[in-house]
């Protein structure tokens, strides 16, 4: 592997998972490089759009990474290899279903199947929400939380009772989304609007999507919510799988 390109990636992956800009000592310190070649590998990287100088002279990346990843995202065209699993769930479970990408602390929904019930959920394409507090967003971040949770320590907005609104109930919940393999939304993000969620992972692990299932409390199953759970897992599974191979 080239040396330089090694160590200018690993800059680029330390500047986007810090939550606040570092200076060239902190980062040589934190990478074990010099001082001097800290300094040049920054340079570059700013040439080339991927780093910032603060005027304090601490460096920050820039959101052109995020451009490289979201560029990927539409190259693998999620919305085409999820359908056939959209399609499914909606069929079982005949309630909204929503594929969603993270932006920033929040989902974008990305495509949905709509309910087939008289009483439904309902979000549009495009809309949003944060991380914390919905089905989708909640797979997403536990599969994130080491790199995640010092930056959303400070955005836990409370929308209703049931919002989870500091960091030891949030760090509970991820450990609990990643025991049973999905995410439960209990009504946090809207009143009596209930959602499971689960990640799509590349190969890395990292998240990259999540299919959900989201419906009033009204309309909860007999089968219960670990029915709904094990349906939305295996097909974010299924997705993933697809992904891997393109």
């Amino acid at each position: 592997m080239d040396s330089t390109l090694s160590k200018g990636l690993s800059i680029l992956e330390t500047l986007a998972g810090s939550p606040s800009s570092m200076g060239v000592t902190e980062l040589a310190k934190s990478l074990e490089l010099t001082k001097s070649n800290t300094f040049r590998l920054l340079q570059s990287l700013s040439v080339l759009g991927y780093v910032r100088q603060n005027p304090d002279k601490t460096y920050a990346a820039t959101l052109k990474t995020w451009q490289v990843g979201r560029m990927l995202l539409d190259n693998l065209n999620l919305r085409e290899l999820a359908a056939p699993e959209m399609k499914y769930l909606s069929k079982e479970t005949g309630e909204a279903i929503y594929l969603a990408v993270p932006e920033g602390l929040s989902v974008i929904y990305i495509d949905k199947r709509d309910s087939s019930k008289p009483i439904r959920s309902w979000n549009p394409v495009g809309g949003s929400a944060p991380l914390h507090c919905v089905g989708t967003g909640k797979a997403i971040l536990a599969h994130q939380y080491d790199e995640l949770r010092s930056q959303v320590s400070g955005g836990l907005t409370r929308h209703t009772e049931l919002t989870i609104t500091n960091l030891t109930d949030l760090d509970a919940d991820v450990q609990e989304t990643l025991r049973r393999g999905y995410a439960y939304d209990k009504g946090e993000f809207r009143d009596r609007i209930l959602s499971v969620g689960a990640a799509i992972c590349l190969p890395n692990g990292k998240p990259i999507a999540a299919l959900g299932v989201s419906l009033p409390n009204v309309n909860m199953p007999d089968k219960g919510i670990d029915w709904l759970g094990s349906l939305v897992a295996h097909a974010a599974t299924s997705v993933a799988g697809k992904v891997a191979k393109t």
